[in-house]
């Protein structure tokens, strides 16, 4: 094998001399690498520190060619006058049209009256009470006294009035089950009567003198004319019979079991109970007279003659149907009457019940309203207090920010130009009802604006008065100041990337910036002074939560700490920290750390150097496979 390599060096010399070259530098490389593995790591300090932190989104576009702005309206409504025309050079704050405010007007009409009555009570507030005032509240504290005087008084009365009124209604309860009894006493009087005359009408023989009844004497005869109707009306007349017969023998038994002074249950049970009673006497007493009635009808109608005691039963069962009536009235009299008593007992018990829960309730309400009054006349006598005068003073002061506002609102209804420049068209005229952020009219400016693209990202941090710094490639030494004017409301898509563009005025002209050159923009989108910074190095984020490394040991920020590093005896460990606005130097630490902590911005490991080196110097030799060596 050791011929074979001779072999191949002695054809190939130039190439043995690059190989014996490589094998010197490696074997030097590996020697450096492996001393420096005795080197430590050096780790770079900073200090916490308080100063303005500033940050910025940046973009970069063209110093717009048109130099042109429209002017939008900021609220809707119907233009009134239109003070602009093509060509117009105007002047900044130059009324370019003018959308109808009266509704504004109002309302600021409306915040100064607001104003003024606020401020005339701050005034009256601070003036001691005059001798009228002092007067009447004298007077209500009084009057509230009496109040609650009379209150007593009249409570007791009505208490008194309600529990007589019950006592009253108890007591003429108790009548009325006694005049209940006797109703009852007396109906039975007249229904045994009319219940016997009832049934000797109908179950008599007087008629036929044969032994037929009458009722069937009565059908019978009728039925040659009206056989239906009459066999109808003589059930109806012995069922009605037979069904009042039952009533009132049940009846006349629960009549005699009992007495006045049975219990009221029993009393009132026996009035309704000889109240249906009658009701069915009565109906049997009505069935009877239509039967009859039906006979002598159909006898008179074929010119016969009835009987003469067939009119005889009929004058008494009209004589019946009176005695009825009048107990049905008189039973019907007293059950409202017993019902209504009780009503009254009811009514009465549920007024005493409310007052024995209302009244106490009137009592202190009326007593409190004494403690009202005579807090009111004490404040009044001591004159305002200073929490009450600082109430009025804060309503005065929030009346005068509401004024602001709506002047400030009155002022959107007065489309004016934004600067110099010329209106290049006019969009509206008079009487044309416009869209709030509708243009108005566009107005070509003298000085230059940048038109900057943003990605989505930075677009929605951007928004319009934002101040902006602004440096030109042609003009390397240039910088200008400007403000965000203009920003698209809906971005361009390319490529799948959404941008916007931002115009930016310029704040100061500069001859030798001219339309179409580049521009670079950062626009400064929050600015916090006084906030705690570290580097951006020093921040590190893990699991959605930030940190960075502080020096376990004592440590200072100081000397070549900052610049190549400090060798530490201690492994630095984590501080968790709570960070906020950033720029590209720059973080704000909002929780975790505090002014003059010593933390690290950065690691130096060890040879890094000739590492990288080592890294590049991997070549192909031409004539030998692989990277740097190989077998023939």
């Amino acid at each position: 094998m050791s011929k074979n390599i001779l072999k191949f060096l002695s054809r190939h010399k130039f190439a043995a001399f690059i190989i014996i070259l490589l094998l010197g530098g490696g074997g030097y490389y590996g020697y450096q690498y492996l001393r420096g593995g005795e080197e430590e790591i050096r780790y770079v300090l900073a200090a916490v520190e308080k100063g303005t932190l500033t940050s910025a989104v940046s973009g970069s576009g063209q110093v717009s060619v048109s130099n042109q702005v429209d002017i939008k309206s900021r609220v809707s409504g119907d233009i009134v006058r239109v003070n602009a025309k093509n060509g117009q050079e105007v002047k900044d704050g130059t009324l370019l049209a003018q959308i109808d405010a009266k509704d504004a007007q109002k309302t600021v009409r409306d915040a100064e009256t607001a104003l003024e009555t606020a401020k005339l009570s701050l005034e009256k507030l601070k003036e001691p009470p005059d001798a009228l005032t002092l007067l009447q509240t004298q007077n209500s504290l009084t009057a509230a006294k009496d109040n609650l005087a009379k209150l007593k008084l009249s409570q007791e009365i009505d208490y008194q009035k309600t529990q007589e009124t019950k006592q009253k209604a108890e007591d003429d309860l108790k009548k009325a089950y006694d005049d209940g009894f006797n109703t009852v006493a007396n109906a039975f009087l007249d229904l045994a009567n009319v219940m016997t005359g009832l049934n000797d009408i109908l179950y008599g023989t007087t008629l036929s003198g044969k032994g037929q009844w009458n009722v069937d004497f009565y059908a019978d005869s009728a039925k040659l004319y009206d056989e239906k109707k009459a066999f109808q009306y003589r059930q109806e007349s012995h069922d009605g019979y037979q069904t009042a017969r039952a009533a009132y023998d049940t009846n006349f038994s629960d009549y005699k079991a009992a007495s006045r002074f049975s219990e009221t249950s029993v009393i009132e049970s026996l009035i309704n109970e000889t109240y249906e009673t009658t009701k069915s006497i009565a109906e049997a007493i009505k069935n009877t007279n239509t039967l009859i009635q039906f006979y002598e009808d159909n006898l008179t109608e074929h010119n016969l003659k009835p009987p003469a005691l067939a009119d005889t039963h009929l004058s008494s069962l009209n004589s019946y149907t009176g005695k009825t009536n009048t107990q049905l009235l008189n039973l019907l009299s007293i059950k409202r009457t017993i019902q209504t008593d009780k009503e009254a007992i009811v009514n009465a018990e549920r007024d005493l019940k409310e007052m024995d829960q209302n009244n106490p309730l009137d009592l202190t309400a009326a007593g409190q309203s004494i403690k009202e009054k005579e807090e009111s006349l004490r404040k009044l006598q001591a004159g305002a207090e200073a929490l009450d005068i600082r109430t009025q003073e804060l309503a005065v002061k929030q009346r005068e920010n509401t004024l602001l506002d709506a002047k400030e609102k009155l002022a959107d209804y007065s489309v004016k130009a934004l600067f110099d420049g010329v209106v290049a068209k006019v969009n509206i005229k008079k009487g044309d009802t416009v869209s709030a952020n509708a243009v108005i009219a566009t107005l070509i400016t003298k000085q230059r604006v940048a038109e900057i693209s943003l990605n989505e990202v930075d677009a929605a941090k951007a928004k319009i008065g934002q101040k902006a710094t602004l440096t030109f490639d042609a003009v390397p030494d240039l910088s200008i100041s400007g403000e965000a004017a203009e920003i698209d409301a809906i971005g361009t898509v390319s490529q799948g990337v959404v941008s916007y563009i931002v115009k930016i005025t310029f704040d100061t002209q500069d001859e030798r910036v001219k339309p179409g050159m580049s521009v670079s923009a950062n626009i400064i989108t929050d600015v916090k002074t006084d906030a705690l910074m570290v580097p951006n190095s020093a921040v590190k984020a893990q699991e959605n939560a930030s940190f960075v490394e502080v020096p376990d040991e004592e440590a200072r920020a100081e000397g070549e700490a900052k610049t190549t590093g400090v060798i530490l005896t201690k492994s630095p460990r984590r501080q968790q920290v709570e960070v906020s606005i950033s720029n590209d130097d720059f973080t704000e630490i909002i929780s975790g750390l505090k002014e003059g902590d010593v933390i690290i911005t950065r690691t130096v490991q060890p040879n890094s150097s000739s590492t990288a080196q080592t890294q590049t110097s991997t070549f192909r030799i031409p004539g030998l496979p692989g990277g740097g060596g190989g077998r023939q």
